[in-house]
């Protein structure tokens, strides 16, 4: 290594208003200060560090006592003024470091020096860096010349913390606030620095260490001059993320796959490979709130720009949203922010990660997609006065422990029907018992947790008449569906759910198929289980959209047929599921649960 070898942030410190990156409201306020002569004989930098302050108070010294500027009041760099500041031999310009000089007697030497005229150049520039770190007294000692110092002085204040700053001495100053700097202009300027020093840096390589500097220019320089010499001036996506000790988009994606799956043991297994490599449970949680909040975003086109990822990102993040389940993505945030806050007083803070992210792996069981409430838009019902909904003692919610992958539906999922209160006449309505191995569920609240279908008088008539006819034989309408016609109709739904915004369910829609099983069945055709989850949900809105297109009662039906090349999903089971599997395994199981008198623990 070179003996004058000058780090990144030294090397590359802006020297004119130009090249300030990121503060051009600042920096623009300044050259029209100078320009027109408006210059205070105070200012208060303030801002995050890393920002340019500092360095916007040097370029300021410089520019205004400059003996030969620029047309847009830049300092010309040749001068024997600018070249003075350049080797740090001017006496016009003085910085004083108030963290370690925050006496008065610092303060009243600093003073004295104001009474002389300045030997060369027009002003006398005095920069006061941290100066939150002066005491009272010396703040109280700077007051007088800070209010009225000799027209030829400046003072340029610049400090991390105004809010220590006495409210006498914020009164005395012009005050700019600096701005963190943004990621996209971070990465333009390292990008910048990474080809005069011949770097090969990847642009996801440089968005991390943008993000990684939280808006410090400093900061992104430092970590920018380390990773090169760790990679020798190679700088890829994966050898930042290894130096950075940072974990990749790669792991959280390989996650939440494993938690759609409700795979368990894959999804510890990742967790434990990433506690190996010496990362804290919080900072796990942490990403993983991050990226669900990613994938969150992305579900509406018009928030893309909110995300903070790099451009290569952003299609993996598309895709993955679009796979996964809106309720999912909510409840398991909540879940996520419930455990960080927790996180801090647990004992084990091991078991509380897992324990975290074994409840995201089952969280699949318990959040379903809502169904999509398009009833009205689609059969082109309004709500009013002669629709009403059940009451919750006279409906029946029917839930069946495991779904199975056929499943077959007419009409709304209710088995009691308050019909004297619709109609004046009874309705000769057919009756559908309950099968006797589904349990009801006790109702324990006030508000049903899924609320039934609102059932209408036109509804009522429609099957009333239908059975008429049915039984008269005397029926006028079309009793028999073609393939080309529920093709053509589901093609029809699909336009209409783009037509209301609903994009999430549009992009499932588009990987089922639909087929015609007998003259008045469709069956819907999936290829996965979480899509199957999104057709069931829709058979309500399929059968009212089918029925009033092709004018007859369709059947709808749902079906998974899993793709050959996909890897099996593996599904938790219960005990007695369990069991019954070993049983069938290995007889003699089941012949010593008979004899020791054994029974399972539900």
């Amino acid at each position: 290594m070179s003996d004058n070898y000058i780090v990144s942030a030294r090397k590359y410190r802006p020297q004119t208003f130009d090249t300030v990156v990121g503060q051009e409201h600042i920096t623009t306020t300044l050259k029209n200060a100078i320009k027109n002569q408006h210059l205070a004989h105070a200012y208060l930098f303030c801002g995050p560090r890393g920002v340019g302050k500092t360095t916007c108070a040097r370029i300021l010294a410089k520019t205004i006592n400059c003996e030969s500027p620029t047309a847009d009041m830049e300092a010309c760099g040749t001068c024997a003024t600018c070249s003075s500041l350049r080797d740090s031999s001017s006496f016009n310009v003085f910085e004083l470091d108030a963290a370690s000089n925050n006496s008065v007697e610092d303060i009243r030497e600093l003073t004295s020096q104001v009474r002389f005229a300045p030997q060369q150049g027009r002003y006398k520039v005095y920069i006061i860096d941290e100066v939150h770190m002066l005491s009272a007294s010396a703040f109280n000692a700077f007051l007088k010349t800070l209010e009225e110092p000799p027209p030829y002085a400046i003072f340029i204040l610049a400090t991390t913390e105004k809010h220590k700053i006495l409210p006498t001495i914020l009164s005395r100053c012009q005050i700019f606030d600096f701005k963190r700097i943004t990621t996209g202009d971070t990465v333009a300027h390292l990008q910048s620095i990474a080809v005069k020093e011949r770097m090969i840096a990847n642009e996801a390589a440089l968005h991390v260490i943008a993000q990684k500097s939280e808006g410090c220019m400093r900061d992104a320089l430092s970590m920018l001059d380390r990773i090169a010499s760790f990679t020798n001036g190679m700088l890829t996506y994966a050898n930042t993320m290894e130096h950075l000790n940072l974990l990749d988009a790669d792991f959280y994606f390989r996650v939440t796959d494993a938690m759609l799956a409700q795979d368990v043991a894959g999804t510890l297994l990742l967790l434990d490979k990433a506690l190996e490599k010496g990362f804290e449970g919080d900072v796990i949680m942490g990403g993983l709130a991050e990226h669900f909040r990613n994938l969150m975003l992305c579900k509406d086109a018009r928030m893309a720009k909110l995300l903070d990822v790099p451009t290569e990102h952003k299609k993996m993040y598309h895709e993955k949203a679009n796979q996964t389940p809106p309720s999912f993505i909510i409840s398991a945030l909540n879940v996520i922010n419930d455990s960080e806050l927790q996180y801090k007083s647990a004992t084990n803070k091991r078991l509380h990660v897992e324990l975290c992210l074994i409840r995201l792996c089952f969280l699949l069981q318990f959040t379903r997609p809502q169904a999509l409430k398009i009833n009205d838009e689609l059969t082109g019902e309004k709500k009013n006065s002669d629709s009403i909904v059940p009451s919750q003692s006279e409906t029946v919610v029917v839930a069946p422990s495991r779904p199975e992958k056929t499943q077959e539906a007419i009409l709304p999922v209710t088995t009691h029907v308050p019909v004297a209160q619709v109609v004046q006449e009874p309705v000769n309505a057919p009756t559908y018992s309950k099968p006797a191995d589904i349990k009801v569920p006790e109702q324990r609240s006030a508000t049903p947790v899924n609320p039934a279908r609102k059932i209408s008088l036109s509804m009522l008539s429609n099957i009333d008449e239908a059975i008429t006819l049915a039984s008269s034989g005397k029926s006028d309408k079309v009793t028999e569906i073609t393939a080309a016609q529920a093709l053509d109709i589901f093609e029809l739904y699909k336009q209409l759910l783009v037509s209301t915004g609903k994009s999430v369910l549009y992009s499932q829609c588009c990987m089922m198929r639909v087929e015609v099983k007998s003259h008045d069945e469709v069956r819907i055709i999936s290829p996965s289980e979480l899509t199957d989850t999104y057709a069931r949900e829709q058979r309500s809105a399929l059968i009212d959209f089918f029925g009033e297109k092709a004018q007859m009662t369709v059947r709808i039906t749902t079906e998974v047929q899993l793709d050959e090349n996909q890897a099996p999903v593996n599904v938790a089971l219960s005990k007695t599921e369990m069991y019954e599997a070993m049983a069938a395994k290995n007889p003699n199981l089941a012949r010593l649960k008979e004899g020791a008198g054994l029974h399972i623990e539900y």
